[in-house]
């Protein structure tokens, strides 16, 4: 199915009985604003996920500040929440897709390709005027069986073993990745040899997606090279994958550890300025 879905499409459809929708809203610098925000109002029908409990795994020494969850646990949760094979999923947040992303590239490495996100996220729905609600919903169990695509992930010997003409995106803003500024890893700067791709300049002023013929625009210099991409703990990085979906190039990757994984190993080189 198409990888976003508009505000309209959503609410004529938000009550089929194989839609499940979910709320991903997650501020990174605290924690439980999203599920705040969720529990004050939220699109009917829609169930919560958090970022650090629900769609990251325990962080560990490797791995990265949000390491992809257990396959099984994943599995688990997608039951509880009402998902098989025959349901849609619609993801929306209030981060640029990228939290909402997150749990689309979950889905679809999970082997569940019928998830899109809600382009423009919830406050896209709420300038449309469309009901909102404080009620929470009990979702009705399903069996989600998971068949994993290792293809679409990259690990650090993966990005370390790279072939040359590989070309590997740094989604992150400049500052951090030029190495002028570094909130959240102890170590600033770049994997040497990555360009700068920063996962916002895939939105138009109202935060939804620009149109593919522009995405198309931005990826013309290497629209034919396997691309790996990577963030700083692997979740904006999924806003710049599902905007790579939508230019043609489903099959980019990603590298979920992300810079956070990248630095947690002394031997890794970093480099700063510009490539």
């Amino acid at each position: 199915m198409q990888a976003l879905v508009t505000p309209q499409w959503l609410r004529d459809h938000r009550n089929d009985e194989r839609i499940v929708i979910a709320d991903c809203r997650f501020a990174l610098s605290a924690s439980e604003q999203g599920a705040e925000e969720y529990a004050t109002d939220h699109i009917p029908g829609a169930l919560y996920f958090h970022l650090n409990r629900d769609l990251s795994g325990p962080k560990q020494e490797h791995g990265g500040r949000h390491p992809l969850p257990d396959p099984a646990a994943l599995a688990a949760l997608f039951s509880q929440a009402g998902i098989d094979e025959h349901t849609t999923v619609i993801a929306y947040d209030d981060q640029e897709m990228a939290m909402a992303g997150r749990l689309w590239w979950l889905l679809r490495y999970l082997g569940h390709d019928r998830v899109a996100v809600l382009d423009g996220g919830y406050a896209a729905w709420k300038k449309a005027g469309y009901e909102v609600t404080a009620e929470v919903p009990t979702p009705q169990a399903r069996t989600f069986v998971p068949q994993l695509r290792p293809d679409m992930l990259v690990s650090v010997e993966g990005v370390k073993n790279r072939e040359p003409e590989a070309v590997l995106l740094d989604s992150r803003a400049g500052e951090r990745y030029r190495g002028e500024q570094e909130p959240l890893d102890p170590k600033a700067g770049h994997i040497p040899g990555a360009r700068h791709f920063f996962y916002k300049d895939n939105l138009q002023a109202d935060m939804t997606m620009l149109p593919a013929e522009q995405l198309r625009n931005r990826i013309a210099g290497f629209a034919e090279q396997e691309i790996i991409v990577y963030c700083g703990s692997g979740v904006t990085a999924c806003s710049n994958l599902l905007a790579l979906h939508q230019a043609g190039r489903t099959d980019a990757k990603l590298y979920a550890g992300s810079w956070s994984d990248w630095v947690s190993y002394s031997e890794n080189p970093v480099a700063t300025g510009e490539e």
